[in-house]
């Protein structure tokens, strides 16, 4: 790479808080962006299947005081974007990526993403290779087939207790005994009259993953060529990436960067939000 990761520009005044963007996707589909300004290299946050741009927020908040660009986008279907597109294969999830670089002047952002945000990430960089600076990827990979994913996510959400009667209660429920797994979650319920509710749909979210029900990606993950750091979960329920997929994931990129982060599962950047800060600058730098 000839130009350094955390190179700098100059850049409008930062917000001290987030302000919505909005970008139109290519079939119409509405994204909302948290933007939360900065004067250096762009960066651009993306939360896993079912989440929302928010639980970003203490990373964004250090990345951009850090001197990072940082915007943070809700995911068709999820948050303040649209909540029924018709469309939600993986291919939609990054044109939406691309869309919102295009529109919104991000020049070479670091793609960071957990979960399903990261496998956009990952998905991204190998369609668009000129387009990441770099990938960091939280709790997530190239994976497999696993037919059986979409019946256990359905009976996940089937058995939520909606409404919540209180932040309290969502928060104890949603974090299964862990305060900041908890918190990120419920604040990206809505309130309505009766209580607090999902800002999506749970057969939306079931039908994102019909691809991944479907194959692996190892093609895509082998055809990535900017520097991508993987930080996975090592606490007691762990993490999704299995140490198999890992070796294979490092084989077939010797320069992988991979880290793991002790007492953390598949929401590290909500567990422990300083350690992860504190390895994407360093990677970074």
């Amino acid at each position: 790479m000839t130009d350094s990761l955390c190179s700098s520009r100059a850049e409008p005044v930062e917000a001290v808080e987030p302000v919505e963007r909005v970008v139109v996707a290519t079939d119409g589909v509405r994204l909302s962006c948290r933007d939360w300004g900065g004067a250096g290299a762009d960066v651009l946050l993306l939360h896993g299947l079912a989440g929302h741009a928010g639980e970003w927020d203490v990373t964004a908040r250090a990345l951009r005081d850090a001197g990072h660009r940082v915007l943070a986008l809700d995911q068709r279907g999820h948050g303040r974007s649209e909540r029924r597109p018709e469309d939600v294969s993986r291919a939609a999830y990054v044109a939406d990526v691309v869309a919102v670089v295009t529109e919104l002047g991000l020049r070479r952002p670091v793609l960071m993403g957990q979960s399903l945000g990261g496998h956009t990430a990952l998905l991204t960089a190998a369609a668009h290779p000129e387009l990441p600076r770099a990938l960091v990827l939280v709790e997530a990979g190239p994976g497999g087939s696993n037919p059986g994913v979409q019946a256990g996510i359905a009976e996940w959400f089937a058995d939520w207790p909606v409404p919540f009667p209180t932040r309290e209660a969502a928060v104890a429920y949603l974090g299964g005994g862990k305060q900041p797994v908890g918190e990120g979650w419920a604040s990206g319920l809505e309130q309505r009259g009766d209580g607090l509710w999902p800002r999506f749909d749970a057969d939306v979210m079931v039908r994102s993953l019909d691809d991944n029900a479907r194959r692996a990606f190892w093609d895509e993950w082998a055809a990535i060529t900017c520097p991508v750091l993987a930080v996975l979960g090592q606490g007691t329920q762990g993490g999704i990436i299995s140490a198999e997929e890992y070796a294979e994931m490092a084989r077939l990129r010797p320069g992988l960067h991979g880290v793991s982060v002790p007492g953390t599962g598949h929401d590290t950047h909500l567990e422990r939000p300083e350690v992860l800060h504190s390895l994407v600058m360093a990677f970074l730098g």
